[in-house]
């Protein structure tokens, strides 16, 4: 079947960035619609309906093909679908199971696999964390030291991972491990689904500087895992994971977090009155949202255009590392404006505000919050492949260094 018009894909994509308005605006639950505007820890419950909310309107996988149970959205009317709800503030769609985990599975696994998993990652029945990093391994896959020996009807793994987001809450653990130590690095990585609840598996909580755990150490311990978990074949994990990362480099999540954090700066600037005069009449911060504007406009028209080559085939390979550059960097540098406008309620960090809706701010309400995406966010030019391995993805494929 012959791929739909590009006029089609922008009309489809522009009623969907309307239905999620709509969505927001009249089905979204009032309280985890504020607490996610206020950006206010959320619970593993808050996550779990807001993912089933997803499913009840057709769109947790819609991404999928249809045969599994999506709509065969394109890559535009992904993008367009992730940019909307980041630019409305809403709660990050979990990625570990409906982005990543099963396209890995309709993608690679066996029909027995498929029948398992795909149901409970599509309706959030069963909650998935990503087993990648490692000490001394984390954009640099090709280093993980984790080993999965075969004995009999099991892989026995031994090992480390390292910034596992939500272990703690997971059922299931899709991880990268070493099969093979005598080939050569990425030939001998192979692609496992490991039960959190397992013998031998042990989640250490990291606190990070925005005043919570959501990442951790998960330590694997003569942990048995089913040889019917290893995905497609033996070795094969290296091509496993750079189709999946493919999926975690061009979400549209990273535009819309922009956005929503310049817009959130111009209504604090319009609104805020220091010394008789509104913020934004100082020369400087004007300066400076003229610039944050230019910069995101670009951001926006240049990320639209590899989205929309994408659809057509005609994409570099480049193009999504270019986009976590330029949108991360940009994202982190009007943060950081945003903080600097907040003045002295920018200056403390109440944590228990973070987790309650009835103690006093210092400042606007979201000020906390705020600063606690501000904390987590320096990490967006880290995860998801830092920017140091980005711009070797451009030199390599742009440049041909």
């Amino acid at each position: 079947m012959s791929p739909a018009p590009l006029s089609e894909l922008r009309a489809r994509a522009d009623s969907l960035r309307q239905a999620v308005r709509d969505f927001h605006a009249t089905v979204m639950p009032v309280d985890l619609r504020d607490k996610s505007h206020r950006h206010q820890v959320l619970s593993k419950d808050d996550y779990v309906r807001w993912m089933r909310l997803l499913d009840q309107q057709g769109w947790s996988v819609a991404h999928w093909p249809e045969e599994y149970g999506g709509k065969g959205w394109s890559p535009l009317e992904r993008f367009a679908f992730e940019d909307e709800l980041a630019r409305l503030g809403c709660p990050w769609v979990i990625p570990f199971g409906v982005k990543y985990v099963g396209p890995v599975i309709y993608a690679f696994g066996s029909d027995a696999q498929k029948q398992r998993f795909l149901p409970g990652i599509k309706t959030t029945e069963e909650f998935w964390a990503q087993g990648y990093s490692e000490p001394g391994a984390g954009s640099d896959l090709a280093g993980l030291r984790t080993t999965a020996i075969r004995d009999g009807d099991h892989y026995v793994v031994n090992g480390q991972k390292v910034w596992t987001t939500y272990a703690q809450w997971a059922d299931w653990l899709f991880c990268l491990v070493r099969t093979d130590k005598d080939d050569k690095p990425q030939s001998g990585i192979s692609f496992l689904l490991i039960d959190m609840k397992s013998p031998g598996v042990k989640v250490v909580p990291i606190r990070t500087m925005d005043g919570y755990a959501h990442v951790n150490e998960v330590w694997l311990e003569d942990v048995k895992v089913p040889a019917e978990n290893l995905i497609g074949e033996e070795g094969k994990g290296w091509t496993y994971a750079k189709f999946l990362l493919k999926n975690e480099r061009t979400a549209g999540a990273i535009v819309g977090w922009a956005w929503h954090v310049l817009d959130r700066l111009k209504r604090h600037a319009r609104e805020s009155v220091v010394n008789g005069l509104p913020l934004i009449e100082q020369p400087l911060l004007r300066h400076r949202l003229g610039e944050f504007e230019l910069r995101f406009l670009a951001l926006e028209l240049a990320a639209y255009q590899a989205v929309e080559a994408m659809c057509d085939g005609s994409e570099s390979g480049s193009e999504a590392s270019l986009i976590k550059i330029r949108g991360t960097e940009l994202y982190q540098e009007v943060m950081e404006t945003l903080v600097e406008a907040l003045g002295a309620a920018g200056v403390a960090c109440d944590v228990e505000a973070l987790h309650s809706a009835g103690l006093p701010p210092l400042g606007p309400d979201d000020a906390g919050g705020i600063l606690k995406d501000h904390f987590y966010n320096r990490a967006a030019t880290i995860f998801g492949g830092s920017s140091e391995i980005q711009r070797n993805i451009v030199a390599k494929v742009v440049l041909g260094l």
